[in-house]
């Protein structure tokens, strides 16, 4: 009896692997014509290959255990134009559906139907339409007295680090500023992160660690191994703190709202308004403004702080570009200490050293479409189903496109010279473009000017210049500096 139990065990076992096999030679099949490297394996295909690209490029890889992912892989720019400037080529469902949950808590930062993830169009339409005021230009204009506010808390801070001669981790420091401002600028809340401990710099650490992890690392998503459990705790309670307090803000502004008080319009009420549109506000409509909270609160200050660190890394790596940097810093802004709209649009030789910045540090380095339908890319037949991925740091560090990539060259963004039309796009293209593009380079500018004019800062010997990518790329040491005062009257 315990024989036959076993042999039907063992026969059901089998036909279930012929059956996989199968599917999987059906697989090859639909995508055989597309050229590419032999196959490590006919079970776990270029898995072995991934893995040794991953261990070759490790100053920043992407590539973890699981990946199920099948699709083309192009560097014509003219597919990139098609696909990434049409509207009819959604974000991948199925990263989606990955990430829909984090270990069961729901967490929608480039996910959901936030404004940044949302699949839907139409919905996706509605939504920025409503938020596109909080981000015109007279609206930005009106923001530059909070940019040099907070920017000011940041020369505070370095100032007395200046005074006791310590090494400073700029990292940790651009990154408080940069969710100071978006606290204060998109809810109204002031948050003072450089004299004040919070949970925030952690739990969004921990949440885009999380989030990246589960996405690409099937052994961490379906397992109950106890080395993770901690992690995944961590995980959990930051989504938490996350939405909670999405949840508190957006009550208390919707009170002030409802009690005829003169509310800022901020991201915060154009949040509230794309649900108060309609005649009643539904739980689902409760969570998409959660999850838009979550979107702008993170979206609003890791990918300006990491590229702020970047910046100031590669900075302290070429003094001769820092040199010509400080020189047009100190002829726009002389001895004054804020920054008018009108000095951002003479600082040029600042503004080709953060482009040239996100060329080799793309801090959101790609984004996805789904192709529901067949397409040709280079001349080749592409089944409809699959997956296009675009990455940006890929694109604008290879030779095809940038002479010498590697090298770190602003010129390559002098107003004379040729643009870097579709093989160049850190905030995206077309119409899933990021919104808050100006926002963010606005007060990218102004913490650079007010650093570059005051301070002097030198890299700490034998630290890495290595990458980091915990769902955005950041500096991995952090950017350690020693720093010293330039004047002593400002």
């Amino acid at each position: 009896m315990v024989n036959s139990r076993v042999l039907l065990l063992a026969l059901v076992a089998f036909t279930a692997f012929l059956g996989y096999c199968a599917y999987i030679k059906f697989v090859h099949m639909k995508y055989d014509h597309i050229p590419g490297p032999p196959r490590d394996s006919f079970i776990f295909g270029h898995f072995s290959t991934f893995m040794k690209w991953a261990k070759q490029c490790s100053r920043a890889t992407t590539l973890f255990p699981g990946q199920r992912s099948t699709g083309p892989c192009s560097v014509n720019c003219d597919v990139f134009q098609e696909i990434l400037m049409s509207p009819k080529y959604t974000k991948d469902k199925n990263f989606h559906k990955r990430i829909f949950n984090l270990f069961g808590e729901r967490y929608n930062i480039v996910l959901g139907n936030g404004l940044v993830s949302v699949i839907d169009h139409d919905l996706w339409y509605k939504q920025r339409r409503i938020m596109d005021p909080a981000f015109s230009s007279l609206y930005l204009r009106g923001l530059m007295g909070t940019f040099n506010e907070r920017a000011e808390k940041l020369m505070d801070k370095l100032s007395e680090e200046a005074d006791n001669q310590t090494e400073v981790s700029m990292l940790k420091l651009v990154n408080c500023v940069t969710m100071d401002v978006i606290g204060k600028v998109a809810f109204g809340v002031e948050l003072d992160l450089l004299n004040k401990s919070s949970p925030f710099p952690r739990a969004i650490e921990a949440v885009l660690l999380g989030l990246i992890k589960h996405a690409r690392d099937i052994f961490l998503r379906y397992s109950y191994n106890p080395k993770n459990r901690a992690f995944i705790k961590e995980v959990r309670e930051a989504c938490r703190l996350l939405r909670t307090t999405g949840a508190q803000w957006i009550n208390e502004r919707k009170k002030a709202i409802e009690n005829g008080e003169n509310v800022p319009k901020d991201i915060l009420t154009q949040i509230i308004k794309s649900a108060g549109q309609e005649e009643s506000v539904t739980k689902a409509d409760e969570e998409v403004m959660i999850d838009n909270f979550v979107t702008f609160f993170i979206a609003g200050q890791e990918t300006t702080a990491n590229q702020l660190a970047f910046c100031i890394m590669e900075l302290g790596r070429h003094p001769d570009v820092l040199e010509k940097l400080r020189w047009e810093i100190d002829e726009v802004l002389g001895m004054k200490r804020d920054v008018s709209y009108d000095d951002l649009g003479n600082l040029t030789y600042l503004s080709q050293v953060l482009k040239e910045t996100l060329r080799l540090y793309a801090t959101a380095p790609g984004t996805t479409r789904d192709i529901p339908e067949d397409i040709v890319i280079d001349g080749i037949h592409i089944p409809g189903g699959v997956t296009a991925m675009f990455s940006s740091y890929v694109s604008s560090r290879m030779e095809k496109f940038f002479k010498d990539p590697l090298k770190f060259d602003p010129e390559r963004f002098h107003p004379d010279a040729p643009k870097p039309y579709y093989c160049y796009y850190p905030f995206s293209l077309g119409p899933r473009s990021c919104l808050g593009l100006n926002f963010a380079q606005m007060e990218a500018k102004v913490v650079m000017a007010k650093l570059i004019q005051r301070f002097d800062f030198t890299l700490v010997p034998g630290q890495s210049f290595d990458i980091m990518d915990t769902g955005t790329l950041r500096p991995k040491s952090g950017v350690l500096c020693t720093i010293k005062h330039r004047h002593s009257d400002l």
